[in-house]
């Protein structure tokens, strides 16, 4: 099929990849301008009472190709989707980012139970008891696949022109602007603990983190990856 699959992390910047996909592939279509972007790529694991649960969203589209998104680690993708996809495009992003942004998602979102406070909720991510595992064996688990240039990996020639276009659109402060992108019409979101898109910067962490908790989550990082070649910048 031409199905692309955008898998991530929760709070990786999964609606960043994704937006950048559809204006690859898409262009400026009113179809980005009228529908929110939640309503236009389905989650393929999702089940929101205001929305399609995610299956049934992916059978209802007609658009092609069909963007789908997914937190699910790669062991659990449903091989259907997983081998009839003919581009899969994984996100990542830095643990100590992650884990905060997750943390502030997981305030505003009516459908969870409340997080907790900050010191039990990075013990927990540390330890991987999350509704999508341990981020160690999540990213770890999808880098075994190849990477390249997004273009290039895509099969996409975009102009300079059209290239400059989509960088101007996807800038994070564009993106928090626009109603379409931004969850804003989301009816499961509360924006009034916080924002769906915060501040989209690396370093936000040394904001929560402790010097105890950073010095505990470097330890276990550095055991949980000392197998993988994959680095993250977690200072700028």
């Amino acid at each position: 099929s031409d199905d692309i699959l955008i898998a991530t992390y929760p709070k990786a910047g999964t609606t960043w990849v994704t937006y950048i996909l559809e204006l690859l592939y898409f262009g400026q279509t009113e179809r980005l301008t009228s529908i929110p972007i939640y309503n236009r790529v389905p989650m393929l694991e999702a089940a929101f009472p205001s929305l399609q649960p995610g299956k049934d969203h992916l059978d209802n589209l007609t658009i092609s190709p069909r963007l789908i998104k997914t937190h699910f680690p790669v062991q659990f993708l449903p091989k259907k989707v997983f081998l009839g996809a003919k581009v899969q495009v994984y996100m990542a992003r830095n643990a100590k980012d992650s884990v905060v942004s997750y943390f502030n998602m997981e305030h505003m979102t009516t459908l969870h139970p409340e997080p907790g406070d900050w010191s039990s909720y990075l013990q927990r991510f540390m330890e991987g008891k999350m509704v999508f595992g341990s981020w160690h064996d999540h990213v770890n688990g999808w880098w075994e696949k190849k990477q390249n240039k997004l273009c290039c990996f895509l099969g996409l020639s975009p102009s300079a022109e059209e290239k400059e276009i989509i960088i101007g659109k996807v800038q994070f402060d564009a993106m928090k602007k626009n109603n379409m992108v931004n969850y804003s019409t989301s009816r499961e979101l509360d924006f009034t603990k916080s924002s769906f898109m915060r501040k989209g910067k690396v370093d936000d962490w040394k904001n929560h983190f402790t010097v105890a908790q950073d010095e505990k989550f470097d330890e276990n990082y550095k055991q949980k990856m000392k197998n993988s070649t994959l680095q993250f910048h977690t200072e700028v």
